[in-house]
């Protein structure tokens, strides 16, 4: 390479003798200790010879030298060096409040602590049609003697969610040393209905209801133990108030309870492990928040898993779970929600309490496999009841569950398939409870809260104040509700297949598409609540609609639109004798900061 500069030099001062006075045709360029002459005939092109070239001179390759950069005082003024201000309501830029820089009022304990502020608007429009008992003591109108009342209802809900977390540590290369994190909701809801009795016990409260709450939703601590690979693999300790959900879609558990979790991982992240053991919250009965003014649950659950990244193949995670919940509530009295109606125990056969134990052992998927998406989860459930009020006597627990999702994208088009089975009980007096059921579910599957059937609760009258489905939840487990009720497995389970699309319209536009077919998987406890024979399995096609807009092609602002309806099979008509199609239409609006 040192042959060239001399070359260039010659080859400019051969360009200036060759344009000025005098040009002449051939000179030695200075500076060439090989001695090329650089010669050019009178008309000709100048020729430049190739100096010799000695092997032995070149040096052998060396370690390249390190960089060198200039000196900042810290990454985090690197944007600014840039151009890009701090501004507290802009999240889309630098931003202190927003954790992109150190806190400066938390200089003194030290560097590298951040402070993230964040809030949500959540505005909930919502009418629907659902089977809705007359109640006991009157109806709302003269004659009204019917076994059902009007099924039209509307709830309007506003919820805005505060969140606060305080982080030290450099957390772009590793997990951060402590977190502190607090996360409040206020919620206010407005429900009115066609029905007397369907919203409060008390008929002389009417047909309608407004109502507020506060809710706790997380309050935790986070400590960063130690660094166990220069990769960062750790171990980490949180607790108090947390999100825990026990696989991929929310099958068994997704709920913020008061918790103490081990996590970490191992092998450059591909090793993902917690440990933990939380206790539930009573939830408010019209928000379903967290109602931390109340004592805690009897409800207490271990849990262990472990995720593999990249097994079996690239691309795909497979997760291994235990958890076991300890039921102790029947050692209480009976607990009633907020409008006055009986939660725990169940009024069903002859309404003795209950305790049980369970044990879930699941093995979980989620990834691809090439072009295929595939999202899988098998439990098998195994425990005992203490009592069961149908039976009118102790329960063995054997039951079990599968679910899958498989789909395909197409460029803008993603395509799904989804088939769901949560095993059933066939004779509610014998002492195995074979029906599936979760300890609080929620699940995102099969078109999730767009979906008719998993979107609503829909009772199951005349059968002693329980519910077929529990809102936001899939199963057909018969609780007096999924936030309050306890697990039941004596339950005529369910089957789903289902198909679905999402299209991205545009950037900004997603329109989401399902058809699901549901039936139970027997209906011998149906027929026995009921006291009616022969009820067909088949509960029907469950067909939604949703688009979803996003103006700024982020999450910060999202509206979304759905339709839902059930278009209902022999097994709904037998339960409910009416001829009106079930129907759910949701407007939401989402503001997040």
């Amino acid at each position: 390479m040192a042959w060239r500069l001399p070359r260039l030099l010659g080859a400019v001062l051969v360009l200036a003798a060759t344009t000025g006075a005098g040009a002449q045709t051939g000179f030695r360029a200075p500076g060439d200790d090989g001695g090329v002459e650089l010669r050019r005939p009178q008309g000709e092109p100048l020729v430049y010879p190739l100096p010799p070239i000695d092997p032995n001179q070149v040096s052998p390759p060396t370690r390249a030298d390190p960089r060198i950069s200039l000196p900042v005082p810290d990454r985090w003024r690197i944007m600014e060096s840039l151009g890009q201000t701090d501004r507290w309501w802009d999240p889309y830029n630098i931003n202190t409040i927003k954790g992109d820089k150190p806190f400066e009022s938390f200089a003194a304990w030290g560097p590298d602590w951040f402070l993230n502020l964040g809030a949500i608007s959540d505005t909930l429009m919502e009418w629907r049609a659902v089977p809705t008992p007359v109640g006991a003591q009157l109806g709302r109108s003269a004659g009204a003697n019917n076994v059902l009342a009007g099924d039209t209802q509307r709830v309007t809900a506003q919820t805005v969610i505060l969140t606060a977390s305080i982080v030290k540590g450099n957390t772009t290369f590793k997990p951060p040393d402590y977190e502190f994190k607090l996360v409040g909701a206020f919620n206010v809801n407005h429900a009115r209905v066609s029905a007397l009795r369907a919203l409060r016990i008390d008929p002389q409260r009417g047909s309608s209801r407004t109502d507020r709450h506060f809710g706790l939703q997380e309050a935790f601590v986070d400590v960063h133990l130690r660094n166990v690979s220069d990769q960062y693999d750790f171990d980490s300790l949180r607790v108090g108030i947390q999100p825990i959900i026990s696989d991929f879609r929310g099958f068994i558990f997704n709920d913020t309870p008061l918790a103490v979790r081990l996590f970490g991982t191992r092998d450059n992240n591909r090793w993902q492990y917690n440990l933990a053991a939380f206790q539930r919250f009573e939830k408010d009965t019209n928000s379903g928040l967290n109602d931390v003014f109340t004592r805690l649950r009897s409800d207490y659950t271990l849990m262990a898993n472990a995720y593999r990244q990249d097994w079996p193949v690239l691309g795909h995670t497979t997760q291994a779970t235990v958890l076991y919940n300890i039921n102790r509530e029947g050692n209480q009295g009976p607990y009633y929600d907020n409008n006055g109606f009986i939660a725990r125990p169940a009024v069903i056969g002859d309404g003795r309490r209950r305790n049980y134990e369970v044990a879930y052992l699941g093995l979980n998927g989620d990834g691809h496999f090439g072009r295929w998406n595939l999202t899988s989860s098998a439990y098998l459930a195994m425990g005992s009841a203490s009592y069961d009020p149908i039976a009118q006597r102790s329960q063995k627990i054997r039951a079990g569950f599968g679910a899958a999702e498989l789909s395909r994208d197409f460029d803008w088009i993603r395509v799904r398939g989804t088939a769901l089975v949560a095993s059933a009980d066939r004779d509610p007096f014998d002492g195995q409870a074979n029906g599936f059921d979760a300890i609080f579910e929620n699940p995102q599957i099969a078109g999730a809260d767009t979906s008719y059937w998993i979107r609503q609760a829909v009772p199951l009258v005349g059968g002693g104040g329980l519910a077929l489905s529990g809102r936001n939840g899939v199963l057909g487990s018969l609780r007096t509700s999924k936030e309050q009720g306890q697990s039941n497995f004596v339950n005529p389970g369910l089957r789903l297949i289902g198909i679905g699309a999402d299209i991205d319209l545009a950037p900004q536009w997603r329109l989401i598409g399902n058809l699901n077919w549901l039936s139970f998987g027997n209906t011998s406890v149906l027929q026995v609540l009921r006291n009616q024979g022969g009820i067909s399995r088949d509960i029907g096609i469950d067909m939604s609609l949703a688009l979803q807009y996003r103006p700024f092609m982020s999450q910060n602002v999202i509206f979304n639109f759905s339709m839902a309806w059930l278009q209902p099979g022999d097994g709904y008509r037998q339960l409910f004798a009416s001829d009106k199609r079930p129907y759910s239409v949701l407007a939401n609006l989402l503001l997040v900061f």
